[in-house]
This record gives structure tokens, C-alpha cells and sequence, in this order.
């Protein structure tokens, strides 16, 4: 775990990491086999076993502010919206709560601004020599049920655009129907289409219908080349849960071992407390470890729950809850 030193050192280096596939193999997807009750019971048990308090906990949370991707994917996003999410993408946690953890103003930011594509130029204005990356949701966001072509030219163009990631939405007919091949084809296209734009396939786990569709989705987006599998859209009814975390953990685990390739994790999709962040974080590193709590390899995708971490670390400072307006969107 990380001590309260943690908060005083500056964040790491992002070290971003390349998945470049292998090849398609339907064996491999044959021998996977997923234990529900298991884990169900597995995945009950990580916010139950383990707490971290106070400065522990402190320390967990700066964690996950690094590794979110701030997020509107809203209907009436403007340009406006975009500037003001990127003010605090910069910004994250309020200058004087980090003073009093031991950390400059400004050492402190999020992984990524994740907007729609019509949102990308002014996501990249307000974001340039930040060194923050703008990731647009892209392939026809968030049901995917448009052409191929004009998916493609949806990638091509927020890449153009200045967006440095891409998250792609599968179709879910290829896994439901089990056209692995279909699949594998499909998400290979939209890594060819992103260039040096890293890849985020969304499987929109809710829609998948069985566990072990997930495992399988998991592995063929990964030996298509996704540098990270993504487990929802935000839109479905059902969305981040532990145990779809933690089947497409252990799939990245598998994949790790066989091709030497590190593949990330990124939940979202109603994570909003602090609470929650925490339970992901615990995940990740029980299941693969310290290396990829990083922002190269574990993103969480949310809007609203960076407010409640704000309001969790200032608990830490003066055990009192601070309102929520004290941590205002600017």
C-alpha cells in the first residue's frame, strides 16, 4: 500500500504502453471458462476485507484522481461545458487541500478529458501544453449500430482532430451471436484506424449477457490490438460491477502471460463515490498487481466522482464533510 510519503512525492512518470495483438486463434477462446458463483463470492469479498484510513486512504484516493478520465458525454455538452471540465482537469483538487498534504499545486491531475468527437477541438484548446490527452468516444458511441465505413471515418477524424485516445464501442452482435471472427476483424480495423491514438474497446459488459461472453469479448478485443478493454459505455442499465472487473482482469492477467503484452483496465459507468473508487483500486492491485495502477494502465471513467473524493480528503484534514459546492465544477 502507499503511506502518506506517497502524497509528497511527484506523480510517476507516464510510461504509455503498446498492445500490438497477435494473431486470431479460435481455440484459445474455446478453453475459457467462467465460475459465476466464484465470482460473485470473489468480488463480494473485496469491500468487505479491506479498509484504508486516514492518510492510507488519502494517499488511495490522490491514486485514483491520476488515474481518472474526467468525463461529459452529455446531449447538451457546448464548448463551454468542455473549457470548464478542462479547467478542472487541470486542476482536480482544490490548491489548498494540497498544500496541506505536502503537494505543490498543479502536481495533482487527471489521466484524460474523455468528451464526444464534435467536443474534441475545444477539449484540445483548452487542454494544449498541459501534457493532458483528450479521448473521444467514437464508432458510433454508445450503441455502435452504424455503418462500418462511417465508424472508421469517425476514428480518423478525432484522431486529426487532436485526440491522442479512442474509445470504440464493440458490436454486440458479434458476441452474442458468437462471431468471434467478426469481432476480431472488427476491433483490428479500428486499431489500424487510430494510428498512434491508443485504443479503449468498450464491451458494454450489461449487454454481453453471460460472464463468460465478457472473458471471451475481453480476449478477442486484446489480440486485436485494444490497449485497453473498457467495461461499459455509461448508457446501459447496468455498467461497472466488480465482477465483470474482475473477469476482465484476470482475462488481461491470461493475456499478460501468454503474449508478454500489458492490456489496461478502465471501469465506467456509475462509480460516484469515493467508496467505489476505492473497491477498483483494491481490484486492480489484488489481481495484477502494483504495475498497473498507474494511469498507463488502470483508468476510471466518471463525472461525478471526483467531487466526492474532494469531499473525502478534506474529511481527512478536518474530520468534517465539506458540502459539496465547496468542491464546485469551476
Amino acid at each position: 500500500m502507499w503511506a502518506m510519503t506517497t502524497l509528497t512525492q511527484r506523480p510517476e512518470p507516464r510510461v504509455e504502453t503498446r498492445n500490438p495483438g497477435m494473431p486470431f486463434d479460435p481455440g484459445q477462446l474455446a478453453e475459457i471458462r467462467v465460475n459465476r458463483s466464484a465470482v460473485e463470492r470473489r468480488a463480494a469479498t473485496i469491500p468487505t476485507r479491506r479498509t484504508v484510513k486516514r492518510e492510507w486512504q488519502a494517499a488511495w484516493l490522490i491514486r485514483a484522481v491520476q488515474c481518472l478520465d474526467l468525463t461529459t458525454l452529455a446531449g447538451d455538452d457546448t464548448p463551454g461545458t468542455v473549457r470548464r471540465l478542462a479547467a478542472k482537469a487541470r486542476q482536480p483538487v482544490r490548491a489548498d487541500v494540497l498544500r496541506r498534504f505536502g503537494l505543490a499545486p498543479g502536481s495533482v491531475r487527471v489521466a484524460a478529458l474523455c468528451v464526444y468527437h464534435a467536443m474534441v477541438p475545444a477539449a484540445v484548446e483548452a487542454l494544449r501544453d498541459t501534457g493532458i490527452p483528450v479521448a473521444a468516444v467514437s464508432t458510433g458511441f454508445p450503441a455502435g449500430q452504424t455503418p462500418r465505413r462511417l465508424k472508421l471515418e469517425e476514428i480518423r477524424e478525432s484522431v486529426a482532430a487532436g485526440a491522442s485516445e479512442i474509445d470504440i464501442v464493440i458490436s454486440r452482435a458479434h458476441v452474442l451471436t458468437g462471431d468471434w471472427s467478426a469481432l476480431y476483424e472488427e476491433v483490428r480495423a479500428f486499431r489500424e484506424a487510430c494510428g498512434p491514438a491508443r485504443m479503449k474497446a468498450i464491451l458494454a459488459c450489461g449487454e454481453l449477457g453471460t460472464l463468460r461472453n465478457v472473458a471471451q469479448a475481453s480476449w478477442v478485443c486484446m489480440a486485436a490490438g485494444a490497449d485497453f478493454i473498457k467495461t461499459s459505455t455509461g448508457k446501459e442499465a447496468v455498467n461497472a460491477t466488480l465482477p465483470f472487473g474482475l473477469v476482465m482482469a484476470r482475462a488481461i492477467r491470461d493475456y499478460h502471460q501468454t503474449s508478454g503484452a500489458r492490456v489496461g483496465l478502465k471501469p465506467a459507468g456509475g462509480i460516484r463515490t469515493a467508496k467505489q473508487a476505492l473497491d477498483w483500486l483494491l481490484l486492480v492491485k489484488e489481481e495484477l498487481g502494483e504495475t498497473w495502477l498507474q494511469p498507463s494502465l488502470f483508468r476510471i471513467g466518471a463525472s461525478s466522482l471526483l467531487t466526492d473524493i474532494e469531499r473525502q480528503l478534506w474529511h481527512t484534514l478536518t474530520g468534517r464533510y465539506a458540502a459539496s459546492h465547496h468542491q464546485p465544477m469551476p
